[in-house]
């Protein structure tokens, strides 16, 4: 039934007209540079950041936002003026233009890279309704208003509002994987006006003469919602999600589909999720540009102080010497006093290292590559290595501090298995982590014998169930009651079915229904299809057909589902499946194998399978004719709104006095497949203090069994949630903590106790709330660092960014974010750092990440490895730079009081052009690349090593400030001890400027030998060739020859010939050396005979500590059971299939030849009768969910009640 509203009750003001394409392409957005008008976008996707027209504007805005560009473009502008130059130009602009070169240039590769995957994505092909018919166009030439035709398992190129579909009353099926995360399918249905109206005559004749008028909301970001009407043969029509296929979403189980678009392109609620892009800096960077901005301020203060300096001695002394009184001139003090500032901004500036860039850029895309390089993250199943697509965010993969992570297709692997189950008592079934309670039923029985299936046309294969002897109880009829199990798998549950190649496929609300639905299928139990009111199932090849007299749905609330069926021989049966709690406190009373079954949902749960209990109930004529009656009360009450509330609450009472004096058949165990290495990737995470935060739009229980599957959760944690979270978000202490009480197991503020084993759990709907309140985002925040981790359901993929922005905005803390699709882009863009996985749905999330890789377990050596190797070379490098451009530029303050003030430098001008750029790049270079701690092994043994970098102990104030003292201090020795020798000796001023530039050279050299733990070939000839080049050039620049060429350029002839063969200067070098290192020396040698750091009682621990230390980093806790029903984020199946919608009538295809059976192996567990259960312990533990004692309750608002159920 659909409402004729008028426009005015609903905020409405964007207009879509129908087969339009003149009108809205007159409006269509435009842009210019960086302005931008219009009101509907193309559908052309745009996430690359450079054009043509503005990549040299951008560039030069991005790189002249760091201090040093931007001061050594001032200092190339005064060294272009004569009278204040005291270097030439071409020493600082040569260098000034490498370093935005390089930069610019990396930066455009990365850019060409997400502008490949635009173009990849603006040329998928569609079908576009024109005057001649449809035609295939690109994705690009989409417009607002126009008419797709969509193919089964085709992508919907933007937003549609569904008209028409070849599927009974316009239904359709959509996958949302790529926008939510959830692989199984969601329906859609156009209005029953556009379906009833397009299929009388011919459809497309129909589709072009349609010339509705949409009006809805503005393009926003919100996934779940959506208001809008369609004016069309004057009536007024409501529309909302229910209608809508969005960009993203895949077609599925549908041959055709008709749209109309709605919003496209950028307009797009997926693109509208997608946020913008981001650019990025490091920590250390930032912390760089601060300290280079200190230093810039400080060399100006210097530059003042001797331009003063300067002055008085013009005026006090120089005209009381001759010499220098000639020389001054007629200029004033005060105006040689200008001259001196400004030249002396020029003489320190290599004080300010821009050639630091340079070796910084360099060394960042060396360490890509061996990321890129790295086997031990390469899969070789996709045939995908790590790739770092970006250069500039290696180091801050050593200091993350929170890792925030999607679920389905990140942690998962998108598919749930049939593992084990339990019938009468036994346990069937084995799982690849055989627990120590499961021992084989026999030792001769090999766990790798294929399960032969053969008998079995219907199987299609992929069943990973090891238990041959079921098979053969089922075959051989020796177990009814197995036969009875199976046969309530194949009939209860809300699955459609496809055929494809002879075997039926199946298409379901949830993904453990099709894992359960098919794992009876190739046991022999095959559902073939429905109507409304029956189902026809197989049964060991005989097909019997079964009246369908009543379905009740899942729901959250009733976490269960039944269907009443009328067998072939005329008996009824209400066959029932859902949680263990719900179903147990549902049996009869002296419930055979009840006992037997609890110890199997423990055995179960120890292995972190999903449960379920299946059972059975024998209905009388008398029953059922009294229950009909009680539903045709209800459905009369269906008309009247004001019974509504009345009718729900009498629906209830009459399904739950149904699902009552149950018989218990068994219970499944599914696995909710994790990626291969997870749980021991987060357990080390964990270990190094990473803080791990899931965000998944998955509903509450199922994120909450998966993360007690991967370790996010121990076993015995505690679930802080609704209610109990918002007492402590509420509470008026402002340094809240979280403590239990044991006694009463209330949440309390305790500042003594920690929550360590604590995961606190929120829904979408919650967030939202919190997120409006900025205290409770402070202090959520802060709770959440007291946790153990942080489990986020049912969000959206702008509340995922969201999420990240509070983290950031409410710590100091480096966030990661990582994920597979398109709905993880937003808070792959928003976080520090953003990974990417390469998923099976597209490439979004990989071509707007920083770092891609195939698998999720790759993260720990990403990090703990790759990550802290390269914080602590980019640290190290950098506080060694800094101390020899410091110490080296310095030189000239000391110097300063014995020239006079002149500005007079005391290097020869070539020894300042290559000394960073050849006498002592190379060494720091090695040290930057080469330089190890800890080995990679050790890295990932001991993963505590990691948060040296969290810590900030490599580049953090102290150690600055300590580098910062030890470079003034050897620039002081530099200076004053030569010129102590040379001053009783009858040495020129030009072997002085060699001595010291000689003792600066062999410091600074010696400084990084100091540095360097991890010595490597090259190490070793970066040092000997940096001395070897500096004897050389030292030489060839000081040659007589070039001094006649260019007298002007080349001051020094055979000074160094002279200087080199007198030992005062090579024992006056040596001197100065020793002394300016020798605090450096000192506290390497303190460091290790007074404190033991991290990394130094690794390599000093013997091999049994090592053995001890090398253990798993999880261990399995007391059995928890995690009883689950994983439901779509929308609506089930249950209507549709009750209302004969979307249902053919046509019956199941004959079916041909059978595949090949499986390949599984054999095993039977019997569980002991009460008297032997000495073995297995029962443990009377908390369910993930929540208590009998912790009494889960949700936000107001919440309609759908997650969280709200006592588990």
């Amino acid at each position: 039934m659909y409402f004729l509203l008028p426009s005015l009750c609903l905020d409405i003001t964007w207009e879509v007209r129908a087969n339009s394409g003149q009108f809205h392409r007159q409006l269509q957005r435009k842009s210019f540079l960086f302005f931008q008008w219009g009101r509907y976008a193309d559908n052309t996707m745009r996430s690359h950041k450079y054009t043509l027209l503005n990549f040299l504007p951008y560039t030069l805005y991005e790189q002249f936002q760091r201090f040093a560009n931007f001061f050594f473009l001032l200092i190339v502008v005064m060294q272009c003026v004569p009278a204040i130059a005291t270097i030439p130009w071409y020493i600082t602009v040569f260098p000034l233009l490498l370093v935005l070169s390089v930069r610019a240039l990396k930066d455009l590769v990365s850019d060409q890279g997400r502008r490949r995957s635009d173009k990849q994505i603006n040329s998928r092909s569609c079908d576009l309704l024109t005057s001649g018919g449809f035609q295939t166009v690109q994705w690009r030439n989409v417009c607002v208003g126009d008419v797709l035709r969509i193919h089964k398992d085709q992508i919907i190129p933007a937003d549609l509002l569904l008209l028409y579909s070849t599927e009974p009353h316009s239904l359709c099926y959509v996958e949302t994987a790529d926008i939510d995360g959830e692989t199984n399918l969601k329906f859609r249905q156009a209005l029953a006006s556009t379906h009833t109206t397009l299929a009388s005559g011919s459809l497309e004749q129909s589709l072009s003469s349609f010339n509705g008028i949409v009006f809805c909301e503005e393009p926003n970001s919100h996934l779940y919602s959506f208001r809008g009407e369609l004016r069309w043969q004057e009536q007024t029509q409501r529309l909302d999600t229910e209608h809508i296929l969005l960009r993203g979403t895949v077609l599925r189980n549908t041959d055709l589909a008709y749209g109309l678009t709605i919003y496209a392109g950028a307009d797009t609620k997926i693109m509208k999720n997608c946020g913008k892009v981001i650019v990025k800096t490091t920590q250390v960077e930032r912390i760089l540009n601060r300290v280079v901005l200190g230093i810039m301020v400080f060399v100006l203060l210097v530059d003042l102080l001797l331009a003063v300096g300067s002055g008085v001695f013009e005026l006090q002394v120089s005209p009381h010497v001759e010499v220098l009184a000639a020389l001054g001139g007629d200029s004033s003090a005060a105006y040689r006093a200008f001259l001196t500032f400004w030249g002396y901004i020029i003489l320190l500036s290599p004080a300010i290292p821009m050639s630091m860039y340079i070796t910084f850029e360099v060394i960042k895309v060396i360490q890509c590559f061996f990321i890129n390089w790295d086997l031990q993250m390469y899969h070789a199943d996709n045939n995908k290595p790590a790739h770092a697509r970006t250069t500039t965010l290696n180091e801050e993969l050593g200091q993350v501090g929170h890792l925030l992570s999607d679920k389905t297709g990140t942690l998962t692997q998108n598919r749930l298995l049939f593992r084990q189950c339990c019938i009468a008592g036994h346990v069937y079934g084995h799982t690849q982590n055989n627990h120590p309670l499961e021992p084989l039923p026999h030792p001769t029985v090999s766990i790798s014998q294929p399960l032969d299936l053969s008998w079995n046309r219907f199987s299609c294969g992929g069943l990973q169930f090891w238990d041959q002897r079921l098979v053969e109880r089922l075959v051989k009829e020796r177990c009814p009651q197995s036969r009875e199990f199976f046969t309530a798998l194949a009939l209860c549950h809300t699955v459609m079915t496809q055929w494809k190649e002879g075997a039926p496929h199946y298409q379901a609300a949830s993904p453990d229904e099709e894992a359960l639905v098919g794992a009876a299928r190739e046991l022999g139990w095959v559902f073939l299809s429905r109507t409304r009111d029956s189902l026809t199932v197989s049964q060991l090849g005989h097909t019997y057909q079964y009246q369908l007299l009543m379905l009740v749905d899942f729901t959250s609330q009733r976490r269960r589902m039944s269907v009443l069926v009328r067998e072939p021989g005329g008996d009824l049966k209400l066959y029932c499946k859902g949680a263990d709690i719900v179903i147990l406190e549902r049996l009869q009373k002296d419930c055979p194998h009840r006992e037997s079954s609890e110890r199997a949902l423990d055995l179960f749960a120890q292995g972190c399978l999903r449960t379920l209990c299946v059972a059975v109930r024998c209905v009388s004529e008398a029953q059922w004719g009294a229950w009909r009656q009680a539903l045709e009360a209800c459905q009369a009450l269906e008309a009247c709104q004001a019974e509504a509330p009345g009718r729900e609450a009498r629906l209830e009472e009459l399904h739950n006095c149904m699902e009552q004096e149950l018989t218990l058949l068994g219970v499944t165990a599914i696995e909710d497949r994790l990626q291969d290495g997870v749980p021991e990737t987060i357990a080390t995470l964990k270990q190094a203090g990473i803080k791990v935060w899931v965000l998944t739009g998955d509903k509450t229980e199922t994120a909450v069994n998966v993360g007690y599957a991967c370790s996010l959760m121990d076993p015995d944690s505690s679930l802080l949630q609704g209610d109990q979270l918002r007492q402590l978000l509420q509470s008026s202490d402002p340094d809240v903590r979280i403590h239990q009480n044991k006694k009463s197991e209330i949440w309390s503020t305790d500042k003594k106790m920690l929550g360590d084993n604590t995961t606190i759990v929120i829904n979408g709907l919650e967030l939202a709330e919190l997120l409006a309140v900025p205290e409770w985002g402070s202090r959520f925040v802060a709770l959440a660092n007291q946790c153990q981790s942080v489990l986020c359901c049912r969000v959206t993929p702008g509340q995922k960014a969201e999420v990240v922005q509070l983290v950031r905005r409410h710590t100091s803390s480096v966030t990661l974010a990582i994920g597979d699709g398109a709905n993880d882009v937003n808070m792959i863009k928003t976080s520090h750092v953003g990974v990417g996985l390469y998923g099976v749905e597209g490439s979004q999330a990989v071509q707007n990440a920083d770092f891609a890789l195939a698998q999720f377990r790759f993260l720990g050596r990403l990090l703990l490895v790759h990550g802290h190797w390269s914080n602590q070379r980019v640290c190290l490098f950098l506080r060694v730079f800094l101390f020899k451009t410091t110490s080296f530029a310095l030189v000239h303050v000391w110097y300063s009081f014995f020239s006079g003030f002149s500005s007079q430098s005391v290097y020869e001008s070539w020894f300042i052009s290559l000394y960073t750029v050849m006498y002592t790049s190379m060494p720091v270079q090695c040290l930057a690349i080469f330089e190890q701690d800890v080995s990679a092994e050790g890295c990932v043994r001991w993963p505590e090593v990691y948060q040296k970098g969290r810590r900030m102990e490599h580049f953090g104030p102290r150690a600055l400030a300590g580098t910062l003292l030890y470079s003034l201090y050897s620039s002081l020795v530099l200076c004053l001890l030569p010129l102590g020798v040379f001053q009783h000796l009858a040495l020129d001023l030009q072997t002085l400027a060699v001595t010291i530039g000689t003792a600066a050279m062999f410091t600074a050299t010696a400084e990084v030998v100091i540095e360097t733990k991890y010595w490597t070939k090259y190490n070793l000839a970066a040092v000997i060739l940096s001395l070897f080049l500096y004897f050389l050039s030292t030489l060839i620049l000081h040659s007589p020859r070039l001094h006649s060429i260019s007298p002007k350029h080349y001051i020094f002839p055979g000074v160094s010939i002279n200087a080199f063969g007198e030992p005062v200067v090579w024992l006056t070098v040596l001197l100065t050396t020793c002394a300016a290192i020798l605090p450096s020396m000192a506290m390497q040698a303190f460091n290790v005979v007074l404190t033991r750091s991290n990394t130094h009682r690794i390599h000093s621990q013997r091999n049994s500590e090592l053995s001890r230390v090398n253990g798993t980093p999880f261990h399995r806790g007391a059995a928890r059971r995690r009883s689950s029903y994983a439901v779509s984020q929308g609506k089930g199946f249950g209507r549709l299939i009750t209302s004969g919608a979307g249902l053919r009538t046509a019956a199941a295809p004959r079916q041909s030849t059978p595949h090949p059976a499986g390949t599984d192996s054999i095993k039977e567990h019997h569980l002991p009768h009460p008297a032997g259960t000495d073995s297995i312990k029962e443990h009377h533990l908390p369910h993930p969910a929540g208590t009998d004692s912790i009494k889960a309750h949700h936000l107001p608002g919440n309609a759908h009640g997650e969280g709200s159920d006592r588990l």
